[in-house]
């Protein structure tokens, strides 16, 4: 199960969990016959054109409605956008017609999830080869996410460097959880202990360094300034020099959320209207990758991946895509980033409407994630976003980018 991404080996951070089992990884098969020229929609999708290529998939399944890789990534692309009715109904066609596709499996799956739908999720994971994502979603009973409490709230930071924190309570027990888009939901096996969090099962994982034993729990109350969050599945390991917890998308897409790095301020709405203007969209890509337009050096417009807790950088780019920027490195500093091997930079980023210069970055062998099946410019990060006041709101999926209030004396 595809647990962890680079930046919270880097911080320490609490393991965190996500729907997406081993058939996440396997690849579509590819579509049986060549679409015509100016409908591959597979290039277009590859591309981050999801518009278009939704469009080209639409037009082939005129030609011929069984075509399950078609019906396949249209779902996926409804899910992108948070469109759950469509992305159910494309997901269910295309699993049908091809009854083996575990990656369509594990979609519809996050599509259930994000509704806090547990219990049509738990089959499919099973289904798409995902015992344990099963397991802990299944350790859920009753209704889960119950958000309770004021309509809205805000958190102070406790810290803005190397990354932010925020004091939150588990279960009653004070603690101070970092803020990270690239993250899901975590917590330490202290702060697990002192919030009474017993362990309902077992299991191992890996996060890209071996095997190591994790547990799978229900957190009954996460307090959050006046709103409260009950009953949602946790999962943890041993992993020596953990922050108390981390608060990541599986949190923030339940809101619209403000991380106003400027005013040094989280806000959580749970009235989902009025949303600032003058954004721009995004996508959430299964499970809690957040990805929006921009660009970086001479790339671009392409999509971004937004990873918010790369304590020093603000930009996070592989050898590829630094050479289609345009960015060099300086290769006479050679340095460890995120735990990888790699080089100073600075480039001119782009996050939808903000553009920042002489961002301050890495160039190195950094793996994606999870295997998008689109490509990203690169990974924007902490030191980007440290100046700015950034709205996600996972209605409308629009991101705002703003420079933020005045930041404390």
């Amino acid at each position: 199960m595809q647990t962890r991404r680079g930046f919270l080996r880097a911080t320490g951070a609490a393991a965190a969990f996500s729907v997406l089992g081993a058939g996440a990884a396997a690849a579509a098969p590819p579509l049986v016959k060549a679409p015509p020229p100016g409908e591959d929609g597979d290039r277009l999708f590859q591309a981050g054109q999801f518009a278009a290529a939704d469009a080209a998939y639409t037009r082939l399944l005129r030609r011929d409605p069984r075509d399950a890789h078609a019906w396949a990534q249209r779902g996926c692309i409804a899910l992108l956008g948070n469109r759950f009715a469509a992305a159910g109904q494309y997901l269910n066609q295309a699993i049908v017609l091809r009854p083996a596709d575990l990656l369509s499996k594990a979609r519809l799956a996050d599509c259930y999830v994000r509704q806090d739908d547990y219990a049509h999720a738990v089959p499919l994971l099973h289904a798409a080869g995902d015992p344990i994502g099963a397991t802990l979603y299944s350790l859920v009973t009753g209704a889960p996410f119950q958000v309770r409490g004021a309509g809205s709230t805000r958190l102070p930071f406790l810290t803005l460097d190397p990354l932010p924190t925020v004091p939150v309570a588990v279960n009653g027990r004070a603690a101070s959880f970092v803020l990270d888009t690239g993250a899901t939901f975590g917590i330490s096996p202290d702060v697990a202990a002192a919030a009474g969090i017993v362990p309902m099962r077992t299991v191992t994982v890996n996060h890209g360094n071996g095997p190591v034993r994790a547990y799978l729990s229900v957190v009954t109350e996460l307090t959050l300034g006046d709103i409260r969050v009950r009953n949602f599945p946790v999962m943890w390991d041993d992993t020596p020099g953990q922050p108390d917890g981390v608060l990541g998308t599986t949190i923030f897409y339940h809101f619209r959320t403000t991380l106003d790095y400027a005013a040094r301020t989280l806000r959580l709405s749970r009235d989902r209207l009025g949303a600032p203007s003058g954004g721009a969209p995004m996508w959430l890509a299964p499970d809690h990758f957040v990805v929006a337009q921009g660009s970086v050096g001479r790339s671009g417009p392409g999509l971004m991946l937004l990873d918010t807790a790369g304590a020093g950088l603000g930009i996070v780019l592989t050898p590829a895509q630094a050479a289609q920027a345009g960015v060099m490195p300086d290769y006479s500093r050679p340095g460890t980033y995120l735990g990888v091997p790699g080089y100073p930079c600075a480039a001119t980023v782009t996050l939808g409407r903000a553009t920042r210069q002489d961002v301050p970055g890495a160039v190195g062998p950094f793996l994606e994630p999870v295997q998008f099946g689109f490509r990203v410019l690169g990974t924007v990060s902490h030191e980007f976003v440290k100046p700015l006041s950034l709205t996600l709101d996972f209605a409308t999926m629009m991101l705002s980018v703003r420079g933020g209030g005045p930041a404390p004396a």
